[in-house]
């Protein structure tokens, strides 16, 4: 994730007075508005003074949209220009699962809910079992299930496995 500065943001926003507006705007990832301000000098300097209060929401923005949801490693600006929808990280989507089933989920589960291959999940699981967020357990059946302490049930047991 790129770190971006609120200071740096408001150092860059300095020369919109001077005719260079729009500069922020381009560091902080929004290309369209940034060439915007810059042709319109701010909006008329409207946006420029607009953009001086909203500085602090706008690097947050920025900050989030620089983490890659997708596999094309597009931005969650991109993906609404575009009419995408953002992909869930592989630990939210294996996370979320676990929580709803309380506290156990299969990779075939996380692969069901979120559009990830079942390698790609079960790698996952194996890494985070390795790391002991969850625990790797063999129901009578012989399916492998992966169980997550902080969801599980009271008792801490999976009704599956006897």
């Amino acid at each position: 994730m790129k770190k971006f500065s609120l200071q740096t943001a408001y150092i860059l926003w300095i020369p919109s007075f001077f005719g260079f507006a729009g500069l922020h705007r381009l560091y902080l990832g929004k290309i369209g508005t940034g060439v915007l301000y810059f042709f319109t000098g701010g909006l008329f300097m409207i946006g420029t003074l607009y953009d001086f209060f909203a500085m602090p929401r706008l690097v947050r923005e920025s900050r989030f949209n620089s983490l890659e949801f997708f596999d094309e490693g597009l931005g969650r600006e991109w993906a609404s220009l575009v009419g995408g929808k953002p992909k869930d990280s592989i630990e939210r989507v294996i996370l979320r699962t676990a929580k709803l089933n309380h506290g156990i989920t299969t990779p075939s589960e996380v692969a069901l809910e979120g559009d990830y291959s079942i390698e790609e999940v079960r790698v996952k699981l194996e890494e985070l079992a390795g790391k002991g967020f969850a625990e790797m357990r063999v129901r009578e059946s012989g399916t492998v299930v992966y169980a997550f302490p902080d969801f599980l049930s009271k008792s801490g047991d999976d009704p599956y496995l006897s």
